[in-house]
């Protein structure tokens, strides 16, 4: 019974360091999933590098096409979509 009451301590740090840090990680990484998964043509979106552009081509589940500006198009891998600023709404039909 000794023992046991020893590792109490380690036990509450556990469980107090998964509900601080590890479970609102792994929620902000699966909205970030979903952010990313629902992206389609005419979204403006900031990448990590901190661009600016709105969607004009969505190629695979891995890749988007980004038009910066006029007539300049990058192509994008969908994991460093930081932000979404502005959604389109989908087309009726």
């Amino acid at each position: 019974m000794e023992a046991f009451s020893q590792f109490i301590p380690l036990i509450l740090i556990f469980a107090i360091m998964y509900f601080l840090l590890i479970r609102p990680q792994q929620k902000k990484l699966k909205e970030h999933k979903a952010m990313i998964g629902a992206l389609r043509r005419g979204d403006q979106v900031v990448t990590q590098g901190g661009l600016i552009g709105k969607v004009s081509k969505v190629k695979d589940d891995s890749e988007i096409e980004v038009e910066l500006a006029e007539g300049i198009k990058v192509r994008v891998v969908r994991a460093t979509i930081a932000q979404v600023l502005s959604k389109t709404e989908p087309a009726e039909g």
